[in-house]
């Protein structure tokens, strides 16, 4: 609420242009997601329970007969928490060549509780199609803390989530040919017809015109003939221009964030806002007898009871076309907190009055 306070007392902004690279991106180039299973050994004792956790211990088996040790014979007294199963995730990059590293994210899969320390072993990591992309293996890192004692534990972060930094090696590119290509387009990541329309607009200022055409809210098509496509792409990523979206207010109803547009809008509403809280407090006091006197000892009841009606609440006058500033000055004056501007802003979307797109998270 001090963070709205402070957006509401700024002079209006105005829009800024930006580059077309910094809100479009070249359909078809793209990441790519990879995932993979491995082991995670070196833990001080807070890896997976090898008699709970069967597939840690399958792959535990599988992984040292490859490397000639025979464990079938003593199974059963298998017994370590210094190994954990995990899943092993990573992004391929577009244009990304044999022999480049990428990061990777490391997952806890059974019951281990900290993979701080360890070290991940080869682990291959598969495409959608079934292939392998990249081969992953390094110490990973988790960045949280954690320590327990007898009476008393702290953790800050997740333990068992880490990442690997440049922990793959890419073995096998996805060809995507764009020097080749007489036609490309362009997507935009927030789509609005307007902006599309813009782009489109000061590309074929600055490139000629019939390079660029808006398709539709979410595409502009290229149409190159015969221009090299990474040339023309390194010219037009450059332009700016100014985006335009709608008036859209979102609320996450679980942390109490809300943010608001530049445009959103609010026609003439009366605003009332307040609850009954009635506040009880026990604090039971001790009666005893005098030193020389008969009696017992008893627990009296005492009871304190409160009432706020919030009765200092008045009626909020909000007159058409407000602006979000002036939007935000009117709920701070009525003294609403997040919680109760979350239920404000529905119940002006339900009566008609707010000129906005509303999202719930």
């Amino acid at each position: 609420m001090a963070l709205l306070s402070v957006l509401g007392g700024l002079p209006p902004a105005e829009a800024q242009p930006v580059r077309i690279k910094d809100i479009a991106d070249v359909e078809g180039v793209r990441d790519n997601q990879l995932v993979g299973y491995g082991l995670v050994v070196g833990l001080a004792g807070t890896g997976d329970r090898l008699r709970t956790a069967i597939f840690t211990r399958q792959t535990l088996i599988g992984m040292l007969e490859r490397l000639g040790v025979n464990t079938r014979d003593n199974e059963a007294r298998l017994d370590t928490r210094n190994v954990a199963a995990v899943m092993v995730t990573a992004n391929l990059p577009a244009f990304a060549r044999p022999g480049s590293r990428i990061d990777v994210a490391v997952s806890a899969l059974g019951d281990a509780t900290n993979l701080q320390g360890g070290t991940l072993l080869v682990t291959p990591l598969l495409g959608a199609d079934g292939e392998v992309y990249a081969v992953s293996q390094g110490a990973v890192s988790t960045g949280a803390v954690a320590a327990r004692g007898a009476g008393a534990s702290i953790q800050r972060g997740v333990p068992t989530s880490a990442r690997i930094a440049s922990g793959a090696i890419v073995e096998r590119e996805i060809p995507y040919a764009l020097g080749a290509r007489n036609s490309l387009r362009l997507a935009l990541r927030n789509p609005d017809l307007t902006t599309a329309r813009r782009i489109a607009n000061a590309i074929n200022r600055a490139a000629g015109t019939g390079l660029a055409a808006a398709t539709d809210p979410r595409t502009v098509a290229l149409n190159l003939n015969g221009r090299d496509p990474v040339a023309t792409l390194a010219e037009i990523e450059q332009l700016r221009v100014e985006p335009d979206q709608i008036a859209r207010v979102v609320i996450e109803e679980a942390s109490g964030t809300i943010v608001m547009g530049a445009n959103v809008r609010v026609s003439t509403v009366a605003i009332a806002q307040g609850n009954l809280t009635i506040r009880i407090t026990e604090t039971p006091q001790v009666s005893q007898p005098n030193a020389f006197g008969q009696g017992e000892t008893v627990v009296v009841p005492r009871t304190n009871i409160e009432v706020d009606d919030q009765a200092e609440r008045r009626v909020g006058v909000l007159q058409g076309g407000v602006t979000l500033q002036e939007l935000v000055r009117g709920l701070n004056a009525l003294g609403v907190g997040p919680r109760d501007l979350i239920s404000i802003l529905q119940a002006i979307k339900a009566a008609g009055a707010l000129q906005a797109e509303m999202e719930l998270r």
